[in-house]
């Protein structure tokens, strides 16, 4: 199970911090990101993070503002949002892959086998 916390609505330039909760499994053998869905739109990644925490991938649109990190000893991961613009309006989803590599990040939501319900973040002009 997969719980999202941390989501909000704030002004453009504003940070937001949302966390991620797993419960139910073997946090460490599951590679995790975040996803995110604007009004109208499909379902997207913005970041993942392999098993160890080793390797990330960020979505272009979020270079440079946003960062992914896990704590496997606390079956967590948090994605720090800063710089935020009107854009990263979305409703956003946890997701946890099975995966046998340590090192692999999965960029593909058909590649994750679990989902949070979603948070919702909304960010004023």
């Amino acid at each position: 199970q997969l719980v999202e916390s941390g989501g909000g609505l704030v002004q453009a330039g504003g940070s937001l911090r949302l966390s991620c909760a797993a419960s139910g499994g073997t946090f460490s053998t599951y590679a995790m990101a975040w996803f995110r869905q604007p009004p109208g739109k499909e379902r997207n990644i913005v970041a993942a993070i392999s098993r160890s925490g080793t390797n990330t991938y960020y979505a272009d649109s979020v270079k440079g503002r946003f960062t992914l990190s896990r704590d496997n000893a606390k079956n967590s991961v948090n994605l720090q949002m800063n710089s935020l613009k009107p854009e990263d309006t979305a409703v956003y989803y946890c997701a946890a892959a099975v995966s046998g590599d340590r090192i692999y990040t999965p960029r593909l939501d058909f590649e994750y086998n679990y989902w949070g319900q979603g948070t919702q973040v909304t960010v004023s002009s």
